[in-house]
């Protein structure tokens, strides 16, 4: 068994110190739902090294962080996570730019949050964002992918694109999907004991708002229940010490009965969203992502 970083250590501390007391009750999950958003704009550093700018689409924000001074053959859509309430993130912005870097221009389509919003806004302006983005590069040159919340709502919306008479695109990439809102999943206790992270008592609360009242159990807010017949190659990242790496180990025994080509990246020890973790774990997957998704890869 491959030894856990020391970086990996301290990263775990401080989500167990810092991040799981936000979700580990109703009554906290509820305070962080009324807390006010951040902001959401790029970071200054990102501006300097690349073309970005911002477009409105069905009253919602899309970003576009391009590479500066060369055409970009490769696009991706990038969902960031935050359990469908906080915005995106430092570790979000720093992923785009390394895609950026790599020659990838990268939409970052900012979906409306919840309890203001849900995710009957998000399918739509999402879908326009991947539909304007077709008409400049070809379905084969894109990848579509996400993190926790963001990597469910990738693969909601892409088991939505045959019914759209949408391409699928060359290439899903999920770090750490969130895949099943209810957490229904009898092998979750287990590993949520050990995730430093996520809680989920508040998870489960946080989900029944993004819902809006609908079946959590809907596809399209828990994807793991959703076709993945016809899905493109899918390449999820996943830690041992995330409470959502049993769903993730369901969809693999999904996509094994329907032939879905489906691949598990298992990093023994890391937390959750590891890949976006200042570790040598963390960098190690955000390059093979970005490789993967610039077309380097063999």
């Amino acid at each position: 068994m491959r030894s856990v970083s020391t970086a990996m250590r301290v990263v775990a501390l401080y989500a167990r110190l810092r991040m799981k007391p936000r979700s580990s009750s109703v009554s906290r999950a509820q305070r962080r739902l009324r807390r006010p958003k951040g902001p959401a704009e790029p970071p200054a550093a990102l501006r300097k090294r690349h073309d970005v700018s911002a477009r409105r689409i069905d009253g919602f924000t899309c970003w576009t962080v391009a590479p500066r001074g060369r055409e970009a053959t490769r696009a991706a859509v990038y969902l960031h996570g935050g359990a469908y309430v906080s915005e995106i993130a430092p570790q979000h912005w720093a992923l785009v730019g390394a895609l950026a870097d790599a020659g990838v221009r990268v939409e970052v389509p900012l979906y409306g949050l919840a309890p203001q919003h849900t995710y009957r806004e998000a399918y739509p302006f999402v879908t326009e964002v991947y539909r304007r983005l077709l008409t400049e590069v070809p379905a084969s040159g894109v990848t579509l992918a996400g993190d926790s919340a963001g990597a469910g709502l990738a693969l909601g919306f892409a088991q939505t694109l045959h019914a759209l008479g949408l391409p699928q695109p060359a290439r899903l990439v999920l770090i750490a999907p969130w895949l099943d809102l209810t957490l229904g999943n009898p092998e979750i206790p287990a590993v949520a004991r050990h995730d430093p992270w996520l809680s989920p008592v508040g998870l489960i609360e946080l989900g029944r708002a993004w819902a809006g009242g609908d079946d959590p159990a809907d596809p399209r807010l828990s994807p793991v229940n959703g076709p993945l017949t016809g899905l493109a190659p899918t390449h999820v990242y996943i830690g041992t010490r995330d409470l959502t790496h049993p769903d993730v180990r369901l969809l693999e025994r999904r996509a094994t009965a329907t032939g879905a080509q489906v691949t598990t990246t298992v990093c023994e020890g890391a937390i959750h969203v590891y890949p976006l973790t200042p570790t040598p774990e963390g960098r190690a997957a955000a390059a093979e992502i970005v490789e993967e998704t610039a077309g380097r890869s063999t």
